[in-house]
């Protein structure tokens, strides 16, 4: 049974194409496009015109290209900007009277479940697991294993929402760049106590950022999903790649061996958001998995239809 599933996040829109045989994910393949729906949603509340058009140009695309590929069925979830917006359902009604495509909004849980059903099936270990997706609008942080999830919690700080919020210079600010930390501080402080008291064995990072980072960090010319799939990134190095990304320009980290010149503008704030996490948590080392939402929305939908 071959599937489709899109997910139409902040920042960007993803496609996932797989085979489900027997349980299992094979013959797997991601696309991104950077379509930003959530531009402004911070400050506006709403989406803007250009980010629905945008955004419906590329779930045709990715629609067309899913078909092509054999997909009969495609499911598509939406994330943090369209659970914020007030005219979300401009977008929705476009989506299914223009591409005949359900676009379905999930909560802020909804989308940690998904997370961590992709976590598990890409992992050989899977207990007490402290999962983290930095997104364009939000993070989720989930604490479970192969018995379920024991705690999740959904934040507003995301990599797009802060620097929209924060970082208006360029090269970065310090003073704006230390008012963007405390206020990421303030926001999940809550959630990181209750975890500090919790026996974490590993972490685990899913998202646009986290794979950002391992592909600087190995310094990949093409990204690979087998080279960042279960590679893992060391609090040194996060240091040492936060450290350069603030004294770069914009221009410079467009050039960025590793990151993709659409999330440049970004990913200092991902970054910091990370940075941040891992040292109140008193954590060494998180571990990078390629499987996230998209391979649990497939999952969770193609056991439903066998």
């Amino acid at each position: 049974m071959r599937l489709g599933a899109i997910d139409i996040g902040t920042n960007s829109m993803r496609l996932l194409v797989a085979d489900f045989i027997d349980g299992k994910l094979l013959n797997r393949e991601k696309f991104v496009n950077t379509t930003r729906i959530g531009q402004g949603v911070d400050g506006e509340g709403c989406i803007s015109k250009e980010a629905i058009e945008r955004n419906i140009e590329a779930l045709k695309e990715f629609s067309i290209l899913a078909k092509s590929k054999g997909c009969k069925t495609i499911f598509c979830i939406g994330t943090s900007a369209l659970r914020d917006s007030k005219n979300k359902l401009d977008f929705v009604n476009r989506a299914k009277k223009e591409l005949n495509i359900d676009v379905d909004i999930i909560s802020g849980e909804e989308e940690s479940n998904l997370g961590f059903a992709g976590i598990l099936q890409g992992l050989e270990e899977k207990e007490s697991i402290l999962a983290i997706d930095i997104g364009g609008g939000s993070t989720e942080f989930i604490l479970g294993g192969s018995e379920g999830i024991e705690f999740c919690q959904s934040e507003n700080v995301g990599a797009l929402r802060m620097t929209e919020k924060f970082l208006k210079q360029d090269p970065i600010c310090e003073i704006e760049f230390k008012n963007m930390e405390k206020f990421i501080f303030k926001t999940i402080n809550k959630t990181l106590s209750v975890l500090k008291k919790e026996n974490i064995k590993s972490i685990v990072g899913i998202g646009g950022t986290i794979t950002s980072v391992s592909a600087i960090n190995q310094e990949l010319e093409t990204y690979s999903m087998e080279k960042i799939h279960e590679s893992e990134i060391c609090k040194k190095d996060l240091d040492n790649i936060l450290q350069n990304l603030k004294k770069m320009t914009l221009n410079d980290k467009k050039n960025l061996k590793g990151l993709q010149p659409k999330r440049a503008d970004i990913i200092t704030a991902g970054v910091a958001i990370l940075n941040l996490i891992m040292k109140n948590l008193e954590k060494e080392k998180i571990i990078v998995s390629e499987y996230d939402n998209l391979e649990g929305l497939l999952c969770q939908n193609a056991k439903k239809m066998s």
